[in-house]
């Protein structure tokens, strides 16, 4: 029988790789470009915190704004549909898209369209699906998956989109980023031009408007909401806000977070179908709200997971992270939130590993710009999978002698005795650099300590009354 798949085993095969090291200068980059631009930005703190309150106000009010969302979105002649779980959304699509005949169908980037496999579902139904943000668009003709939230082939180099686009385009080579941008353009225009319906996700909705908003640095979110007949947008449903002044500070904090920018290149928003005397626009809006296991996060010690605006800063300024890249954590949302996220969303078999996959620095929530509490809610986890009997049987053992270890302190002096004579042998000058068994994770990649003779406990005795 074959081992199973875990972040450790996916993590310890990209360390290293050309992978990894584009991983780790694209994160570098755009983290120095958030800093540059929030160090221009005296307000950036007092944003925060309003940001803060914004989106933890909307999770304490979730059912009234969804319900005062709805009416709006209907009041403009829009439908919402609400899916209870992935299948139902893929069926509601699936849906639509039949009754009104959509054979081809262009996506805007969503992050929910990823969670829910939905192109696989559309696909094995006959219906042409095109990813026209550009990084989904090299992530689908790759085959590959996103390894960011916000930049889907951070893993990628500008010579290995070149090398793809001569392999499926048909053309011939360049590596110079203005030149394959015009060449994605040039590829995707027909397929604006054709599309039957256009599928997007929703940065914020507006309860008191009806309104979408789709947040892109790419023309291709306004020309997929706005040139298909029928435009769909998959919604998370904590994805809202109350008023427009909540959604401009969120938009602030967004766009300096995430790529750092002053503010995004388009920010598109759509209230409603097409009106008789519009010049364009899709003849029909549809909104899908996605619960697929949220209530459950609502309803937990993570709750405050679901305030996230999915900007990345936090995967961006992450050791680990930046170390291995997305595609470690075997699921759609990686980095911090991530490791937090799948668990809530998935259940905990089998991503109760996901929240160790952490060095619990605090950076993540220093970054995040709605100010989450990542790290304590990645403590929370570590003890649910715990209690659940989830750990390997030599680290619930350890854990346990340990805890009766530290709790005594006869047990513990003279344990750290022991440990200083036992790994005399193991040792170097202070340093072990090879632990056997479980420990030579750490001594793979970093020396490790070795205990000290003498505690300063022990040191204090002796000399404090010299």
């Amino acid at each position: 029988m074959s081992e199973p798949v875990t972040f450790l085993s996916r993590a310890e095969a990209l360390v290293g790789t050309h992978e990894a090291n584009a991983i780790e200068n694209g994160a570098r980059t755009l983290l120095e470009k958030r800093d540059r631009v929030v160090a221009d930005f005296p307000i950036m703190e007092e944003l925060r915190d309003r940001a803060r309150a914004i989106r933890l106000h909307a999770l304490n009010n979730l059912d009234r704004l969804l319900a005062h969302f709805t009416d709006r979105v209907e009041e403009q002649g829009g439908v919402v549909h609400f899916a209870a779980d992935a299948e139902e959304a893929r069926s509601i699509v699936a849906a639509i898209l039949e009754e009104t005949s959509s054979k081809l169908v262009v996506k805007s980037k969503s992050m929910v369209s990823e969670e829910i496999d939905l192109n696989e579902h559309l696909e094995s139904r006959g219906v042409e699906v095109v990813e026209t943000d550009l990084g989904e668009y090299i992530v689908q003709l790759a085959g590959d998956t996103p390894s960011h939230i916000i930049a889907p082939v951070l893993h990628m180099t500008r010579q290995d989109v070149g090398a793809l686009f001569q392999d499926k385009l048909g053309i011939g080579y360049t590596d110079d980023p203005t030149e394959l941008n015009q060449i994605a353009r040039d590829h995707l225009r027909e397929q604006f031009l054709r599309a039957d319906a256009g599928i997007s996700g929703v940065n914020l909705a507006i309860a008191e408007s009806g309104s979408v908003v789709v947040v892109t640095n790419e023309g291709n979110g306004r020309l997929t909401t706005t040139a298909p007949r029928v435009h769909i947008a998959l919604m998370g449903m904590e994805r809202i806000v109350s008023r427009w002044e909540d959604a401009a500070v969120v938009l602030e904090v967004l766009a300096k977070s995430a790529t750092g920018q002053r503010l995004s290149v388009y920010t598109n928003v759509i209230t409603g179908p097409r009106r008789e005397d519009d010049n364009d626009g899709p003849e029909q809006v549809h909104v899908v709200i996605i619960d697929n296991g949220r209530s459950d996060i609502l309803s937990g010690e993570t709750a405050e997971i679901l305030a996230c605006i999915r900007c990345g800063a936090c995967l961006n300024i992450c050791p680990v992270f930046r170390s291995v890249g997305g595609h470690a954590y075997g699921t759609v949302y990686s980095g911090p939130v991530g490791s937090v996220v799948t668990p809530g969303l998935l259940g905990m078999e089998p991503w109760w590993e996901l929240p160790y996959a952490s060095t619990l620095c605090g950076a993540c929530e220093e970054v995040c710009p709605i100010r989450i509490q990542i790290p304590s809610m990645l403590l929370h986890l570590r003890q649910r999978a715990a209690s659940e009997g989830k750990l390997p049987g030599w680290l619930e053992k350890g854990m346990a002698r340990y805890s009766r270890t530290a709790t005594s302190p006869e047990k513990w002096r003279r344990a750290k005795k022991w440990a200083s004579r036992l790994t005399a042998p193991i040792s170097s000058r202070g340093w072990i650099r090879r632990i056997p068994g479980p420990g030579r994770g750490w001594t793979d990649y970093r020396d490790f300590p070795r205990p000290a003779k003498e505690s300063f406990a022990e040191w204090w005795r002796l000399h404090r009354g010299s």
